[in-house]
């Protein structure tokens, strides 16, 4: 369990007055329980004192009583609906963890906790925090005032929040006592017993569903994972891209040993059967989200270039971005493509035009290399998120290195934030990430020994990682 900072008990002072205050003014929020505060060590001492020395000890005015929360460990909530300049969004704001603010469509934001000021005589409050993944800095701004969401102007809260995220940026709404919004725990434990606590809400759990269609790559094998069946599509491929109902494999088979002649092959998995689609210089097929399209990369004119061709015609690919590429990433939506060379990715749309462009730099940042084997992923249900696999520029102390000494990992990418998140620990080496159909879990290659390789899974805010299949560059039909 995360260890709580010395703050969380100083921060319950400050939402205790909070949430005292609240409940007197208004009998329609949840009840809350009231006990004496227990004695500290100090008044022990001192109440000893006075029994044996009356004349010596002053009687100290009776302290008035303490909300306790009958709920945990969330004691307030900030949070904000879509108002067409911002999407929703909620913040966790309790005695101890885990602290955090939560996006949809995007994985939760662990923060570390740092300290609560009040502001003066006034019913206003600073929150601040770190994201514990980037250290980015976080505020949460909390004024007892009337506060009515933009959704629903006849809701009434107790207070209105302005939350500051240094990279994702300002997000205003309001904030209530949260008590009711999570299970009741009945027999609650002592806050300061860590070993009673309950580690996870229900309102927390990850709902995901796991592939049951893959393919992957063992050896110089393809293979086609349907259910818990394991079959060899091809001898000899690369490249494997499964359409979205799981019936049709692409894969790339090499037709010279040395030379770039390729050829682009579909596998039917209910049959078993394989059909040469395109040969030449031709590399990375991709289905389009509907299947009835592959966009691949085709050497022309001394340069890789986008082509489309139709799944019915494949012999009629036509060019869609001429200029020089140096990998495809896959379809973004059904008329937008994601390509890069070796200084920018590119948003391409199925008529040619270039709609953004990023400077890898600016996606791996500091710390990772761009090369052509870096492999960028659109979550499929999160445009804005893009899952990166690249080499380290430095490894990291006691990261493991391949045959050319090259240590790799996979980490998430907020393409408007600029916000990175490692998801591969330090100490693995990584490639080749992959989304799920359903967003919340990722699949990469991790490589243990210089001839064994498996798929890793682990859901996207880093936990439950797994070992899920021999072999390499898993990809995800359905």
């Amino acid at each position: 369990m995360r260890t709580v900072p010395d703050f969380s008990k100083r921060f319950a002072t400050f939402i205790f007055a909070i949430a005292a205050t609240t409940l007197c003014s208004n009998t329609n929020l949840v009840a809350a329980q009231t006990k004496p505060a227990p004695a500290t060590p100090q008044t022990q001492s001192q109440s000893k004192k006075s029994s044996t020395n009356p004349s010596n000890a002053p009687t100290p005015a009776a302290a008035p009583n303490s909300p306790v929360s009958t709920h945990y460990p969330i004691l307030l909530l900030a949070f904000g609906p879509p108002d067409g300049t911002q999407n929703g969004w909620s913040i966790r704001i309790g005695i101890k963890g885990p602290e955090r603010m939560d996006r949809p469509n995007y994985p939760p934001v662990t923060l570390e906790p740092i300290d609560v000021q009040r502001e003066g005589t006034n019913d206003a409050w600073t929150y601040r925090a770190k994201d514990s993944a980037t250290g980015a800095d976080v505020t949460v701004h909390l004024t007892r005032e009337a506060c009515a969401p933009a959704n629903d102007p006849n809701a009434k809260y107790t207070f209105r929040a302005v939350a500051q995220h240094g990279q994702i940026g300002t997000l205003n709404g309001c904030a209530r006592i949260a008590a009711e919004l999570f299970p009741k725990i009945n027999n609650q434990p002592d806050p300061d017993d860590e070993d009673k606590i309950p580690a996870v809400l229900p309102a927390d759990v990850i709902k995901f569903q796991l592939p049951t269609a893959i393919a992957y790559v063992s050896g110089t094998k393809v293979n086609v994972g349907l259910g818990k069946t394991r079959k060899v599509a091809a001898q000899n491929g690369t490249e494997p891209s499964l359409s979205h109902d799981g019936k049709k494999l692409l894969y790339t088979r090499p037709d010279t040993t040395n030379g770039p002649e390729r050829t682009i092959v579909l596998y039917d998995t209910a049959t078993g059967r394989s059909q040469d689609l395109v040969h030449g210089g031709v590399r990375e097929a991709f289905w389009s989200p509907d299947d009835t399209r592959v966009a691949y990369l085709n050497y022309q004119d001394q340069k890789w270039q986008l082509f489309v061709f139709s799944a019915g015609t494949p012999q009629q690919g036509t060019p869609v971005f001429t200029g020089s590429l140096t990998s495809l990433h896959g379809w973004v939506d059904a008329h937008t493509l994601l390509a890069s060379d070796m200084q920018n990715a590119y948003w391409i749309t199925d008529d040619g035009r270039t709609t953004q462009t990023i400077p890898l730099k600016e996606i791996c940042g500091n710390d990772f290399d761009i090369t052509g084997s870096d492999t960028f992923r659109v979550n499929p249900i999160n445009p804005d998120l893009l899952l990166v696999a690249a080499p380290y520029v430095k490894a990291p102390a006691g990261a493991p290195t391949d045959q050319m000494g090259i240590a790799a990992a996979v980490f998430l990418y907020e393409v408007k934030a600029k916000r990175r998140t490692l998801m591969s620990p330090s100490d693995e080496w990584a490639r080749h990430g992959e989304w799920s159909r359903d967003g919340v879990q990722i699949f990469y290659t991790r490589r243990l020994t210089a001839t064994s390789y498996f798929v890793y899974r682990q859901l996207w805010d880093g936990s439950e990682s797994k070992r899920y299949q021999e072999g390499a560059d898993l990809v995800v039909g359905k």
